[in-house]
């Protein structure tokens, strides 16, 4: 099974510009998710994939595979799509978010072994146990609910389920933002228009579900740290000065 990891990564981040070249102990973020990326075997190769010069320039300054991309694309998934068009060789493409610079290698694995296992689902993603005293009503987390397969019904910023009644193992989670696709439904994804749940929630994953198609899930044993904005990178940087994260 061949699979190419992409990591997508652009400058003009809305809530966060330059968010790629923020440095995290002396190494900038997308470096940290590359060399991530690198350590899980199950990924033939790694590329990130962005439209800005100074990325480029800073991913072959620490020796990272790089090519550019058009500027007009929308989202991450169009970005991938590009550069897999370049590569025909791989049978799955993995989408690694450019702003998980602690991904862990579980997650990783998890990601792509319903593919290592001949499976062919349209694509995955991964989620992790709920916290449902923090994380259950903020709409930065993103929570996703599972049928008994474990593949999505619905992902949403709002508190899902509605508890009516205390129910044990209700299987809702907070989902993780990495994606892999069977190569032709990658390109078919990417032809398909934004659907109104996915334009209300702001959640492209909801384009899938809402065309048809399936998602499955993999669980994995805790969430994993994103940084989104300039607050998320100081909260780890005090986590990183006081040794409670450790590098």
């Amino acid at each position: 099974m061949s699979i190419l990891a992409v990591v997508p990564a652009r400058y003009a981040s809305t809530r966060f510009p330059g968010k790629p070249l923020a440095m995290i102990e002396g190494k900038p973020m997308i470096q940290r998710v590359y060399e991530s990326a690198l350590r899980c075997r199950a990924f033939s190769k790694v590329i990130v994939a962005t439209d800005d010069e100074r990325i480029f320039q800073a991913v072959q300054a620490f020796g990272g595979e790089v090519e550019m991309t058009r500027l007009e694309h929308q989202t991450g998934t169009d970005r991938i799509a590009e550069v897999a068009q370049r590569h025909p060789d791989y049978e799955v493409v993995a989408n690694i978010q450019g702003d998980l610079p602690f991904v862990t290698l579980e997650a990783l694995e998890k990601l792509v072994e319903p593919y290592l296992r001949h499976e062919q689902p349209d694509m995955t993603t991964v989620a992790a146990p709920l916290d449902l005293l923090t994380g259950y009503r903020n709409e930065h987390t993103v929570k996703v609910v599972c049928n008994q397969k474990h593949y999505a019904m619905y992902f949403s910023r709002a508190p899902i389920p509605f508890f009516r009644h205390a129910v044990p193992h209700v299987p809702v989670y907070q989902h993780i933002g990495l994606y892999a696709f069977r190569r032709d439904f990658l390109f078919l994804y990417a032809t398909l228009p934004p659907s109104p749940l996915e334009q209300a929630e702001s959640l492209e994953q909801l384009r899938a579900l809402e065309h048809g198609y399936s998602i499955q899930v993999g669980i994995i044993s805790t969430p994993i740290l994103e940084i989104n904005t300039p607050d998320d990178l100081t909260k780890v940087q005090r986590l990183v000065a006081s040794g409670a994260l450790l590098l």
